[in-house]
């Protein structure tokens, strides 16, 4: 076992493990100094000291720097305030540029080193000649960076169609894959505006609980099979699988149909009528 500590280095971030440093107590959300291949970096932690197993992290396990003091915190502070303005500087040279691009966010490199731009473009961008004009305007060295549709709401944030912040800017340290075959099975509607996040990709929440509905098609019949019923014999119309109910259909006699619900486990039916465990999955969502 290993003595780590988890550090994130935004809201909803990627967790890092570090090494904590001999005699300090780390608490949640507590600002520290890290090194990573990028630098010294400022972050907070995630996940206070704790111990793992060795092969769940990437060795050699970098140690804190040290907990971040007032002087870190106020240059931090410093960096933050700059960024608006950064923004609209970089803003306007696109423009000028006439480059095909949307900025979307920048850091400062917590050693002054340099500047990082991120955006998004539907092509690739030739940017040379902009950098060039940044970094005379910005007397530091920078460096733009293409992100993806996903990325963007990652880091601006916005309210999703259910009324909470985007999983990905508030809880997702990581992108996980979704395909509309996750939307099949839990029998959503296929329009696009349905089940499509602000970034217009598939909404990440679809995989959430892809594991119930699988687990659940396992126990429950094929809708328009056949299945026996305290009633007689029936037709599956549709599957409630969060109740683990039957709907099924019967002739009424008169040419119609009755309708009604069941528990799954008071209906008989083959086994073999049962959802297929392995159906073929549409082209998956891929993380950008």
């Amino acid at each position: 076992m290993v003595k780590v500590v988890g550090i994130k280095f935004k809201n909803g971030g990627k967790l890092y493990y570090f090494a904590p440093r001999e005699g300090e107590t780390y608490a949640r959300n507590m600002p520290v100094v890290v090194e990573t291949a990028r630098g010294t970096e400022y972050a907070w932690v995630a996940h206070p000291e704790k111990e793992i197993e060795e092969s769940e992290i990437v060795t050699p396990l970098k140690p804190i720097v040290r907990i971040a003091t007032q002087k870190d915190r106020d240059f931090y502070a410093a960096c933050e305030a700059k960024k608006p303005q950064a923004i609209r500087t970089c803003k306007e040279k696109i423009k000028e540029h006439g480059l095909e691009m949307k900025l979307v966010d920048c850091e400062h490199a917590f050693d002054g080193s340099k500047i990082v731009f991120y955006f998004t473009a539907a092509a690739r961008v030739d940017f040379r000649e902009l950098v060039k004009d940044l970094a005379a305007t910005f007397h530091t060295r920078i460096e733009l960076r293409q992100v993806g549709t996903r990325d963007e709401t990652k880091y601006l944030g916005g309210i999703a169609p259910c009324g909470r912040v985007c999983c990905c800017a508030g809880n997702m340290p990581e992108f996980k894959k979704v395909s509309v075959r996750m939307a099949k099975a839990q029998n959503l509607s296929l329009n696009p505006g349905k089940i499509s996040g602000l970034c217009g990709r598939l909404m990440c929440c679809l995989g959430y609980e892809m594991e119930h509905y699988t687990e659940a098609a396992k126990k429950l019949p094929k809708v328009g099979s056949e299945v026996g019923t305290p009633d007689g014999k029936a037709t599956v119309a549709s599957l409630n699988m969060l109740k683990m109910e039957v709907r099924v259909k019967q002739e009424d006699g008169a040419g119609g149909w009755v309708f009604k619900d069941f528990p799954a486990s008071e209906l008989k039916y083959k086994r073999n009528n049962a959802q297929p465990q392995n159906e073929e999955e549409d082209d998956e969502e891929e993380t950008e």
